[in-house]
């Protein structure tokens, strides 16, 4: 196993925190100077030999854990180790490098790769954009309180839309903590040297989740006080939300959703438009951070006004025209633009001031 390096600008810390909506943020631990970053990907790797039992165990994918650690002195580069399982779902095997060839390993390790520049937007250049960012007197000053923030892109499209949903007229600290408790009750339990870790149930699942206690309590004949039934949607704390995630899981079982990447941006605006619970600014964060569309600019009332304050002098306008705005303004940078203005406008007191 090797300790991947990867040398671009990136704060992980800042894009862990940022609330992009692609998911709940990985496991995070502080020691020293070093930040780490733990979270469990899947690689396409079908199947492995269970020294175990000496059977062919067919995983579909593989479960692997990254950890990410970063000298918080040092934003132009981190490393990443990684960890094979122990345990799948209570099934336990034995797992090591022994089990693969130097070439499946190198598979292995370029695959990681891969993913890790897909999630946090490695190949974008940040350098050009801080640039583009220079020459608006409105957003130079974000530079300094954003410098190495990344889009934050999701590791599974389907999660993105569930937490994008979740997001909908909700804090930061209460979605992201409905994500977790779904991954917990539902998700596919993987146990690494360095702990327990779930992955996202898929939409084929969720067709099946109770939405509510009672629902729950009436399939158990109530063979319990009603506050011990918390394997529900509602008891993750996603409220009203919880018949429209089920909504559009079923939607997405009816779709393709990798024909997404591949359609130009209104047209995959317009098809995720539909999906119940997705207004325009949830439909904008699930192209944005769940499949890449960097002109998408999701526009809630905080956006709204800080576009206001900004560029329109204080201007009541609408979501829709704050969108459109940012759209034709930022051109390709427009998301990048939206997510550097609400973190500079938390981070400033610029957010503040335009609230009084």
């Amino acid at each position: 196993m090797s300790n991947l390096q990867f040398n671009s600008l990136i704060n992980l810390s800042l894009t862990q925190e940022s609330g992009q909506t692609s998911q709940s943020p990985w496991t995070h631990n502080s020691v020293g100077n070093m930040e780490e970053f733990s979270e469990l990907i899947y690689l396409n790797i079908p199947s492995i030999i269970n020294e175990l039992s000496d059977e062919t165990i067919n995983l579909n994918k593989l479960p692997i854990l990254l950890k990410l650690s970063q000298d918080k002195n040092d934003l132009n580069s981190f490393g990443c180790i990684y960890q094979l399982p122990k345990k799948v779902n209570k099934k336990e095997f034995s797992l090591n490098f022994d089990n693969f060839s130097n070439q499946e390993i190198k598979a292995i390790e370029n695959e990681i790769e891969d993913e890790i520049k897909k999630i946090y937007n490695l190949d974008f250049d940040l350098e050009k954009f801080y640039e583009f960012l220079s020459e608006d007197e409105k957003l130079k000053p974000s530079i300094d309180f954003c410098n190495g923030l990344r889009l934050f892109i999701a590791k599974d499209p389907f999660e993105c839309i569930i937490s994008s949903i979740c997001s909908a007229n909700n804090s930061i600290a209460r979605w992201t903590k409905s994500i977790d408790r779904i991954k917990h009750n539902w998700g596919e339990r993987v146990e690494f040297d360095s702990g327990e870790f779930y992955g996202f149930p898929g939409p084929n699942q969720f067709l099946d989740f109770y939405e509510t206690p009672i629902e729950e309590a009436d399939a158990d004949l109530h063979s319990y006080e009603i506050d011990c039934y918390t394997h529900n949607l509602k008891s993750c704390g996603v409220g009203y939300r919880a018949p429209y995630m089920k909504k559009a899981s079923k939607m997405i079982l009816e779709m393709d959703i990798d024909e997404i990447f591949s359609m130009d941006y209104d047209e995959a605006f317009d098809l995720i438009l539909a999906l119940p619970g997705v207004g325009p600014k949830v439909a904008d964060c699930i192209l944005l951070y769940g499949f890449g569309f960097e002109e998408a600019f999701p526009s809630d009332v905080w956006i709204k006004r800080i576009v206001s304050h900004l560029y329109f002098d204080g201007e009541e306008i609408s979501a829709d025209k704050t969108r459109e705005f940012g759209i034709s303004h930022f051109g390709d940078y427009a998301g990048y633009a939206q997510l550097y203005l609400f973190h500079y406008a938390r981070k400033s007191g610029l957010m503040e001031r335009i609230n009084k």
